[in-house]
């Protein structure tokens, strides 16, 4: 299979399932949805306003609206996964206009941009950190010491136990597959 392969494969088999659910099948197809994207869609949640509560009521209205809109689903627009966070990124304006919190920083622009900015970039690290749990285990652990640790190849050798040079290796082979997972889900050109 060449990179890619997995992703398209995917896209079509969700493609389908709510293809499914847009035509009346309302079981299968949506509950294996929900085990794709609930608990991300939860953390997102949870993120966003910082309340549990509210993170659970954005994963049940997302897949309500998610079963109520199928039928407009247009696979040539974008992914099930892109349909499905925008329909949550909604339902996060709504959740905390209605609560009337704010757990996220706003400025002279509107709450409302500040949500969809502050959504949009949580998005993008779940997408990063989901591309970096695909790599193999030495290239993950090193990328993962320089992001949550800011260590540099010599702290990584130091930490690790292994001649810098290769830590120095690991980063570079490390990166490049990065980049190749960050492609194949559409993130980067």
């Amino acid at each position: 299979m060449h990179p890619g392969t997995t992703t398209a494969v995917t896209t079509t088999e969700e493609a389908r399932l709510l293809r499914r659910v847009a035509a009346g099948d309302h079981g299968d197809p949506l509950v294996d949805l929900y085990g794709r994207y609930a608990s991300r869609l939860y953390g997102l949640g949870l993120r966003l306003t910082g309340d549990a509560g509210m993170a659970e009521e954005l994963v049940q209205e997302s897949f309500l609206r998610l079963w109520r809109s199928a039928a407009r689903y247009d696979a040539e627009r974008g992914s099930v996964r892109t349909f499905l966070f925008t329909i949550a990124r909604r339902v996060a304006v709504d959740l905390l206009r209605r609560s009337g919190s704010r757990p996220l920083p706003t400025t002279e622009a509107s709450a409302e941009r500040s949500t969809e900015e502050a959504f949009d970039a949580l998005v993008l690290g779940l997408d990063v950190r989901d591309a970096l749990a695909a790599l193999g285990p030495k290239h993950r652990q090193v990328l993962e010491l320089i992001l949550d640790e800011d260590l540099g190849a010599t702290g990584i050798a130091a930490r690790l136990g292994i001649p810098v040079g290769t830590v120095k290796t690991r980063i570079f082979y490390g990166l490049r597959a990065l980049r190749a997972q960050l492609e194949e889900r559409d993130l980067i050109d």
